[in-house]
């Protein structure tokens, strides 16, 4: 990669730090293209030459968003029993979302007026879910409508959690017995 390249490249990175920044100061929609550009020190035209549209950037946050959620998912250490390994994806997606609310609003809630991802950055979104499915399969659960339920149950929590008590812990103290209530469900009793 060529030197212009790369500073093409670094320079929508520290766009896309900056748009994470006035996001948390601004909320997802509160930010302008000025105030971006402004705070990069460029001019709002300059901006075009990185991004089309906002709507563009918010598709690169998306993006990077589900690219982060995903890596760290895969890092986590799993269990051999089904339900522990259960448990440390549902404490895992939970602690990530609750830690990052702009975030889960952007990937989850839907909260700016008309943004839709783009083909490529929702495929991020989909790899999240085939992991599940993935780990699903890999513990004995068959049933297609496990997802389902899964993903209710944990984005239910986050939310609870995020909208009602946040930075305190009321429905994380209530996960783990919820995720037991899943796995009675959906496990099969010699694998739980």
């Amino acid at each position: 990669m060529d030197q212009r390249s790369q500073r093409h490249l670094a320079t929508k990175d520290e766009l896309i730090s900056t748009a994470w920044k006035l996001t948390d100061e601004k909320g997802l929609t509160g930010w302008s293209l000025r105030e971006l550009a402004q705070a990069n020190g460029i001019k709002a035209p300059s901006l075009y030459v990185y991004f089309p549209s906002k709507d563009h950037i918010y598709d690169e946050m998306f993006a990077r968003s589900y690219e982060d959620l995903l890596e760290y998912l895969k890092q986590a250490v799993l269990p051999d029993s089904p339900r522990e390994r259960l448990h440390t994806f549902a404490t895992r997606f939970f602690d990530w979302a609750v830690s990052n609310p702009a975030r889960l609003q952007l990937m989850f809630w839907r909260v700016v007026p008309g943004f839709e991802p783009s083909e490529s950055s929702y495929a991020t979104s989909v790899q999240t879910l085939e992991l599940m499915k993935q780990t699903f399969a890999d513990i004995g659960i068959t049933d297609p409508g496990a997802l389902d339920v899964w993903t209710a149950l944990t984005s239910g929590f986050i939310s609870q959690q995020v909208s009602n008590d946040p930075g305190g812990d009321r429905w994380r103290k209530q996960l783990d017995q919820a995720v037991d209530m899943f796995a009675d469900a959906y496990l099969k009793p010699a694998r739980a």
